[in-house]
This record gives structure tokens, C-alpha cells and sequence, in this order.
């Protein structure tokens, strides 16, 4: 009804001069019936238009309360807060809205919002017509540096209540830490101050620029103590840092923990407990030591002891670690010190902690036994270091084998053009003894980096080195005796016999050249039962059988210091001239590839004992067995012929040389008397003077060499079907594709050709792989002319 009124109020004036005419007309009227109807049609239309007036007067009269108590609500609203009419005209506007736009003039909303976000007009008019539909209407916009939440509410039907709420807005950096009275700043990556708080600056007496200039002991550890220099002199502090964008953090400054307090009754508890503790005094001396930890350091009077004076080996001074820890700097954070006292080789692991007693402040010293943990680690530092040495060695042997190779093969292509009249002869021998003496040094490189291919076999130890006693009698000479003793029946072994033979003969020699003035070496063969582990010189032998040669001399024995290095290469205790250092890297490294261990004991001016270790071989069963020998059987031939061939050729190359030598001229290259081949080989090597060298070679016994400097050239070489290859003679290890793997894919169209390969050594993988390869043979470099074309004369024929 009062909607009605409202929308007739405009129209009030028609109603009151149409009451006023019916009432004008029925006093002229003169029918008394017809007047009477007009009176009281005037008196409805008056008083139609009075309640409509009443009714306004009363709904203007509620939405002014309702106006009034509404402002009066939101006047204090720390929000920004505005009530409009339904033109969107202010009407009203709180403090907080004032401050906030400076309202100065404004007549609407919507140029208020127009700093803030876009299309303020659309915003108002849509959330007006929600608030004019449901009552009340919200709806959040981003701004610049946040968001702002702008609801409404109807009031009444006249007015709309507007509340603009910032949320999430960024504050200025650096100002998080102003409204609370805990000391923080703000640092950047490099350590500049941005921003300190006001109560941290009245703990240091102003503001810094650098973090250096406010604490003492950079750089900043968080969780742990730190001392600052404040307006009252050096304070320790808790330091709590939180990580912010760009490298920024936030830093928090807590009071200093404080330390337990312990009575005097509980030190006497300390004294049972399982774990080694000490308490010391400003002074840095023991003033309590539980039992534990006298037993420990292996001393009973520790108390009245520096602490300097029971540990060492930190790196710095003793007594600036314990004042860090005075002044709450690395408390809880562990250091391994050995025990000065004992007279074995003790390591402890030490941890500092402040506490209180009676008698004021004290550190707790609490410690552990590290000996086991710094062996363990001592054994990976040493095998890292004998890895590393011997992939180093197998590198250098690798890249001089191909230099030899060069230098000795072309050193016999000019054998071939001189006889011992010539004047260059000589020099050319020369040049070959020195090569094939370079190419045994890098054999024993090899050897010590375990590159090399041994050809193992079921030995009888005992056996072996009985017959090896008489040359090793003879290199010892008529000073030194040698003495042989082995237990009976000893049991099998699975290794290499020469390369066996060749460390036993190097550890003969050293124990000779140890006794200058004579002596006896003694050379022992044992069967050895290990019933628990044996762990020493930073090795771990497994329980089991085994059988020992042990090798003892009576020298003047090596020095402490020079023990852990004596298997390096390179390095020997003799004079300048009298050894290459190389012969016991190499027993070393043969001794680890047949599955082996070797120890030293050596004592000044008593003598050096060398004991190896290899484990018993254990025949397999029969169904295993069988594959074993017949492999092991078809080796042995194939080295058979290959030895065989080797030396025809060399009769050959021998009698081609007397032959030249008798006469009166060198033979010339060419002659059909020194080609002894036929066919084609396809030669693959990188290395571009080996490659020149082997094609001189094969060229001049008759092969026709096809040439390829990589696996991919050789690839493509073999796409012609044109051309027939009869051998292959390829390098195992390329750039690029391998000597295995890219001859594998050449035989799928090519299955019937033969293959050698050669390399500088030949690892494992590479071995493995080989042996995959149908009609292949192995030419270790570095490798003269006879044994190339013998090898390849062999796989043809």
C-alpha cells in the first residue's frame, strides 16, 4: 500500500481538483440525488489524497531514521564508507572515506574509483542493480598493490551503503617489523641493511648500513648464537632468519637461551653414565671428568688439565675453539680431534655445550670414539686416490702405446732399407731396443691400473714358484740366499702364472737390493683359513681360504712415513738411476685383478715382509666345468697358432734381412721376395701414424690396404658391394663408435670376414664384447711389423 502511495504522490493534485470540482458541481446541482453522489465522490478523492500524503509523510519519516542510524553505524569504520542515492549522487560519507579519497567537491562514486580500477561505472551500476534485487551485493577487483573488496546494502528504498575495503595490499618493504618490539632488519643478498625496526635500533644505540657492523662472528648462522655489538657493549643473541624474494631475509633477534642449571648432586650421577663427558672451566681446564671419558683419552688425573693438552690435530688453536663456545658461537656442532695421550691412534668426535652449576658457568664436553669412522674414511680417501692414479697410469699407457707403435713400427720399415754396414743401422737399433724398452715401462703402467688382459688359469702355487726358484736364484746372486718353503698339498689357484711370476721376481729383486751386504730372502707358499675378516691397512680381506706367498728379507726396511706410498707409480726409495718406481704399482695392480690382496710390514734396520693373499679356487660342477676347459682349450690354440705364426714371420723377416745384408745393396721395397701376403684389409685407426705405418706395413707384404680414419668412415667404405675385404684390422677404442660395436654391424651384411683388433690396452667391456665377434683376434700395441702382418697373414690363412 505504501508503494501505491509512493507512485501516487506525483499525481496528488489531479485527486484534489477532481474532489474539489465534484464537490463545486453538487452545489449547483438542483437534483438532490445527483448532488449527493458528487459530494461524496469529492470527499473519496480528498481522502484518497490525505492517506496518500500520510503515508509518504510516514515512509520519508522511517528511511530518515533508517539514514540516520546507518551513518551513525559506519561512521567510525576504519573502512572507507559512502551511502548514495539511486543516482548514485553522495549523500553521506564517513571519516575513513574522507581521508582516504578527499571527497573535497566529489558528487558521485564513480570518479572516486577511477584512480583505483577500471570501469568504475559498470562496477557501481551492476552491484547497484544486485543490491536493488537481493538486498545486498559484493564483488572483489585487483588494484594496484592488492585488491579491493567494494560491497553495498540497500537502505531503505531511497539509498545504497557503499564500503570499499582494501585487502591483501603490499606493504613498503622493510616496514613488517614496525609494529612489533622484537629487534628485526631486513638484509639483502650482499649483507646491506635495508630497514632496521625501532627496537632494534634502540638496542645498537642508531642504525647500520651492514651486517658486518652489527654482528661480531659472520656469517649468520640461523638457529644458533650470535654476539652483536649493542649500545651496552657485546650481547649474545638467538638469531632466526626468514627467506623473503630476490635474495632478501628478514632477521629476527631472540633473547640467548639460557643455560641448564645443574646442582652439584647430579655431577655424581655423570660418572656412570656410557658416554665419555668432561666439564670445563672459563679457563679452559678440566674441573670434572667422568669415567668414560678417562678411560678414553687414557688418562686418570684429567682434572686440572688444559683441554689443549688432551686433544689435537683441529687445524687451529684449541683455545679459540672453547672461546667461540664461551661466547655461544658453534655450540652442538661436532669436531674430530685425536687423543694426544694415547699412545695408539685414538680419534674423537667432540661436541661443546654451555650449562650452569653451583660454582657459575661451565662447558660440557661431550665426547665419542671416531677411530673406526675415521678409518672407514681413510680407506675411501685411499681407494679414491689409487682409482684416480690408476686411470690416470691406464690413460698416459694408452695414448704412449699408440706413440710407439708409430715410432717402433716405423723404425723397422727402415731396418728393412739398411744392413750392419749401413752407418744408420746402428741408430736404428738403437731406436728399436730403446722402444721396446718404453713399451715394457708402459706394460707395467698397465699393469697397475688393471688394464691389462691376463689370461688366468688353475695354478698349483707351490709348483710355480719351485720352478721359478732357479732363475730367481740366479738374479739374487752369490750374496743373498734364497730359501723355499710351501706346505704341502697346497690348494689351486686361479690367476695369471706369468704375470704371477713377474711380481714375485720384482719382490725378490727389491728384497735383494734392501740387503747390500747379503742376507737371506725368504720365499713362503701357505695354505691360510681366514675364520672372521681381516681388516687392515685400510682393507677388508673376506673370511675364507686362501693361499700366501709371502716374501721376507732382512734389509734395512722402509721408513713409516714411506709405507702407504710405495705402490704408487713412479715412486721407489732407491737412488736416482737404480729403479723406475713402477715394479711395485705393478705387482699392485695384478694382485688386485686376479682378485687379490697384498700388505707390507716393514720395520727400519730389521727387514720387509710382502704377503699376498688369493682366495682357493673352487672346482666348479661338472655341467659347469665342461664349458670352462673347452673354452680355456680353444684359448690356448688360438695363442698357439698365433705364436706360431709370429715366429715364421720372423724367420721370414730374419732370413729377408741376411739376405740383404748380403748383398751389395738394399733390397728395395718393392721386391716380390719380401710380399709374402694376398688380399685386401680394411685397416680402421684414428691415430693417423699408426694408421700410415700399419698400411706401409701390410703394402709391403702384398696386402691391398683399403683406409678409414673412424667406425663411421669404415661404415661407408663397406657400402660399395664392389669391394671385397678379406680382414679387418681395426682399433678397439674411437672417437665415436667403437672397434667392437661398429664391426658387429658391419658383419650382419659381411659375415665371413676376419677381424683384428688392436689397442693400447683393453678393458673389460671391450673384452667382453670381443669375444662376442666370430674370427677375431686381439694385437696389443705397441706392436712391431712382423707380429701386424703374422697376425694378419694367420687370420687368412
Amino acid at each position: 500500500m505504501t508503494r501505491a502511495a509512493l507512485d501516487l504522490v506525483p499525481r496528488l493534485w489531479i485527486l484534489l481538483i477532481l474532489g474539489l470540482t465534484a464537490f463545486a458541481v453538487a452545489w449547483v446541482v438542483t437534483v438532490p440525488l445527483a448532488s449527493l453522489g458528487l459530494m461524496l465522490l469529492g470527499t473519496t478523492f480528498i481522502a484518497l489524497a490525505l492517506i496518500a500524503l500520510g503515508l509518504t509523510w510516514r515512509h520519508d519519516a522511517r528511511q530518515d531514521n533508517l539514514r540516520v542510524m546507518a551513518q551513525a553505524l559506519v561512521a567510525d569504520d576504519t573502512a572507507p564508507t559512502v551511502m548514495t542515492d539511486p543516482d548514485g549522487e553522495i549523500r553521506f560519507s564517513n571519516a575513513a572515506a574522507q581521508e582516504a579519497f578527499q571527497m573535497d567537491g566529489a558528487r558521485t562514486l564513480a570518479p572516486l574509483l577511477g584512480e583505483l580500477c577500471l570501469e568504475p561505472a559498470s562496477l557501481l551500476y551492476r552491484l547497484q542493480n544486485r543490491a536493488l534485487a537481493l538486498g545486498a551485493a559484493r564483488e572483489t577487483v585487483a588494484i594496484r598493490g592488492g585488491q579491493l573488496q567494494v560491497s553495498v546494502h540497500r537502505v531503505g528504498s531511497e539509498a545504497y551503503l557503499w564500503r570499499l575495503e582494501e585487502i591483501g595490499a603490499s606493504r613498503a618493504p622493510g616496514h613488517s617489523g614496525d609494529g612489533i618490539g622484537l629487534p628485526m632488519l631486513t638484509a639483502s643478498r650482499s649483507g646491506t641493511i635495508l630497514y632496521m625496526n625501532e627496537a632494534l635500533r634502540r638496542l645498537l644505540g642508531g642504525r647500520e648500513s651492514t651486517l658486518d657492523r652489527v654482528f661480531t662472528d659472520l656469517p649468520l648462522r640461523p638457529g644458533e648464537v650470535h654476539v652483536i655489538h649493542g649500545a651496552q657493549g657485546t650481547r649474545p643473541v638467538l638469531v632466526a632468519e626468514v627467506e623473503m624474494s630476490a635474495g632478501r631475509r628478514e632477521i629476527y633477534l631472540l633473547p640467548e637461551p639460557k643455560a641448564p642449571v645443574i646442582d652439584q648432586g647430579n655431577w655424581a650421577i655423570v660418572e656412570s653414565l656410557p658416554v665419555p663427558l668432561l666439564k670445563l672451566a672459563r679457563s679452559g681446564k678440566v674441573t670434572l671428568a667422568n669415567a668414560r671419558a678417562r678411560k678414553l683419552l687414557g688418562a686418570e688425573d684429567l682434572p686440572g688439565r688444559a683441554m689443549s693438552d688432551l686433544v689435537e690435530g683441529l687445524g687451529r688453536p684449541v683455545d679459540d675453539w672453547l672461546t667461540e663456545a664461551w661466547m655461544g658461537r658453534n655450540l652442538g656442532r661436532t669436531e674430530t680431534l685425536r687423543a694426544a695421550l694415547r699412545d695408539d691412534e685414538t680419534f674423537l668426535q667432540i661436541s661443546l655445550e654451555r650449562t650452569r652449576d653451583d660454582d657459575g658457568d661451565a662447558l660440557i664436553v661431550v665426547m665419542s670414539d671416531a677411530t673406526e669412522l675415521k678409518s672407514l674414511e681413510g680407506q675411501f680417501v685411499q681407494s679414491q686416490k689409487m682409482q684416480a692414479i690408476g686411470q690416470l697410469a691406464g690413460g698416459v699407457a694408452h695414448d704412449f702405446n699408440n706413440l710407439l707403435t708409430a715410432i717402433s713400427g716405423h723404425c723397422d720399415l727402415l731396418l728393412l732399407r739398411h744392413d750392419e754396414a749401413d752407418d744408420d743401422f746402428a741408430d736404428l737399433t738403437q731406436i728399436s731396443q730403446n722402444s721396446n724398452r718404453a713399451a715394457a715401462l708402459v706394460g707395467q703402467l698397465l699393469a697397475f691400473s688393471r688394464k691389462q688382459t691376463l689370461r688366468p688359469n688353475v695354478i698349483d702355487l707351490a709348483d710355480s714358484m719351485s720352478d721359478l726358484t732357479h732363475l730367481l736364484g740366479r738374479l739374487v746372486g752369490e750374496k743373498v740366499k734364497l730359501d723355499y718353503v710351501h706346505d704341502h698339498e697346497i690348494r689351486p689357484v686361479r690367476a695369471d702364472k706369468r704375470q704371477l711370476e713377474q711380481v714375485v721376481m720384482n719382490l725378490v729383486v727389491n728384497a735383494r737390493d734392501a740387503m747390500p751386504k747379503g742376507g737371506t730372502v725368504r720365499l713362503e707358499v701357505r695354505n691360510v683359513f681366514l675364520d672372521r675378516p681381516l681388516e687392515r691397512d685400510r682393507v677388508r680381506v673376506p673370511r675364507g681360504d686362501y693361499v700366501t706367498i709371502r716374501v721376507v728379507d732382512s734389509g734395512h726396511g722402509i721408513p713409516p712415513e714411506k709405507v702407504s706410498k710405495i705402490f704408487e707409480p713412479f715412486y721407489t726409495t732407491k737412488g736416482a738411476g737404480k729403479g723406475t718406481g713402477l715394479g711395485l704399482s705393478m705387482a699392485y695392480g695384478i694382485v688386485k685383478q686376479s682378485g687379490g690382496f697384498i700388505f707390507v710390514d716393514s720395520v727400519e734396520n730389521a727387514g720387509t715382509t710382502f704377503t699376498l693373499y688369493f682366495p682357493v679356487y673352487e672346482i666348479p660342477p661338472d655341467h659347469l666345468l665342461a664349458p670352462m676347459m673347452a673354452a680355456e682349450e680353444a684359448l690356448k690354440q688360438a695363442e698357439a697358432r698365433a705364436t706360431a705364426a709370429i715366429a715364421d714371420k720372423r724367420e721370414e723377416i730374419e732370413a729377408s734381412l741376411e739376405k740383404a745384408r748380403g748383398s751389395e745393396m738394399p733390397k728395395p721395397t718393392h721386391d716380390p721376395n719380401l710380399q709374402s701376403g694376398g688380399g685386401t684389409v680394411l685397416l680402421v685407426e684414428d691415430e693417423a701414424p699408426v694408421r700410415a705405418f700399419a698400411a706401409r706395413a701390410l703394402s709391403l707384404r702384398g696386402y691391398t690396404v683399403v683406409e678409414a680414419d673412424s667406425a663411421e668412415a669404415a661404415l661407408a667404405l663397406l657400402e660399395d658391394p664392389k669391394l671385397k675385404v678379406d680382414v679387418v684390422v681395426t682399433d678397439v677404442v674411437m672417437p665415436g663408435m667403437d672397434g667392437p660395436t661398429w664391426v658387429a654391424k658391419a658383419l650382419e651384411d659381411r659375415p665371413g670376414v676376419k677381424v683384428v683388433f688392436v689397442s693400447g690396452y683393453a678393458e673389460e667391456s671391450v673384452s667382453e664384447h670381443q669375444k662376442r665377434i666370430p674370427n677375431s683376434v686381439f694385437l696389443p700395441k705397441p706392436f712391431s711389423l712382423s707380429e701386424l702382418t703374422a697376425t694378419v697373414a694367420a687370420q687368412i690363412h
